[in-house]
């Protein structure tokens, strides 16, 4: 499933969410082992927010000021 699809799921970005939580039980809840899916789900909820503005809600994604924050962190390898 690809972007423009995970955005118009109801909740949006939801596919990318449970497949964050099945590859942490796949791998005993180390995140390391799920760094891709995390970055998948960051990706979908930005886009969520650069569409729907940071006011949009979706149960889904961290606010999206928490996003923003999180996003820079894993750029500046934190």
């Amino acid at each position: 499933m690809g972007l423009n699809e995970d955005l118009r799921m109801d909740p949006p970005c939801h596919p990318r969410a449970c497949a964050i939580q099945n590859c942490l039980q796949r791998f005993d809840y180390r995140e390391e082992k799920c760094r891709k899916e995390v970055d998948a789900l960051y990706e979908c909820c930005n886009a969520f927010y650069q569409k729907n503005g940071d006011e949009a809600r979706t149960v889904s994604c961290p606010k999206a000021p928490l996003l923003r924050l999180k996003m820079k962190q894993r750029g500046q390898g934190i």
